[in-house]
């Protein structure tokens, strides 16, 4: 028995929003960290700070390194048309280092609960202690970096995206990695490669096929708010 697939997975809309508002979120949590240190004794007392600002950086970033997985999956699955052991290595690489990249995040919210409940000096010498302690993704950190770059050679060579674009994409590989990292010059520059490479093809892929039905409108805002509820009350 021979499965069939879908060649237009993960679909136009997923595929769109993530290609769109991935790259988007990830530039403004880079910009909302602006103006504090890079390492983690600033992060942390930046956030004590101004938590709100922090709390919206971080979860933006967050949120932008989600949405890139089906992202990423459309670019590869384009470049799999004509390359595809490019595709699946671009792809697999990439995929492990946002999966790393979203550990990282959840270590850097326990942190800044660690600012709110034992207080800003205590946190930072629980973090300084345990900072850099093993921990399964270390093992796949040059994965996170080469995996923008190979997806970028293959996202070039397919024709998906120009030479220019690629080298954006290929620039994510410089984003800082690890927890309570901040913004630098080569964070900005890699987020914004981000968004030359993938914005455009999101707006592509967006405007291309029908517009969705009408319900889907109040059906989207309903399940947004319902989930917002539940982690409200949960």
């Amino acid at each position: 028995m021979v499965m069939k697939t879908n060649e237009s997975f993960p679909g136009k809309w997923i595929e769109g929003i993530g290609l769109v508002l991935g790259p988007t979120l990830v530039m403004i949590g880079v910009l909302l960290k602006l103006g504090h240190d890079a390492f983690f004794p600033e992060q942390l007392a930046a956030f004590a700070g101004g938590p709100a600002q922090m709390t919206a950086a971080y979860s933006c970033f967050v949120a932008g390194i989600v949405l890139l997985s089906p992202a990423v999956l459309g670019v590869a699955r384009r470049i799999g048309a004509t390359h595809p052991r490019l595709a699946q290595w671009g792809l697999g690489l990439t995929l492990a280092g946002l999966f790393a990249r979203t550990f990282h995040a959840g270590v850097s919210h326990l942190a800044f609960q660690l600012v709110d409940v034992q207080g800003l000096s205590t946190a930072q010498q629980a973090i300084s202690e345990q900072y850099g302690s093993f921990h399964v993704f270390q093992t796949i950190n040059l994965a996170t970096m080469t995996g923008w770059i190979v997806l970028a050679v293959g996202a070039w060579r397919s024709g998906v995206l120009g030479p220019v674009q690629s080298l954006g994409l290929a620039l994510m590989a410089a984003m800082p990695l690890g927890v309570l990292k901040g913004t630098g010059v080569m964070s900005i520059v890699a987020a914004g490669g981000l968004c030359l490479a993938l914005v455009p093809l999101g707006i592509k892929v967006l405007s291309q096929g029908p517009a969705p039905r009408w319900w889907t409108y109040p059906l989207a805002a309903t399940i947004a708010a319902a989930g917002t509820l539940v982690s409200l009350v949960g």
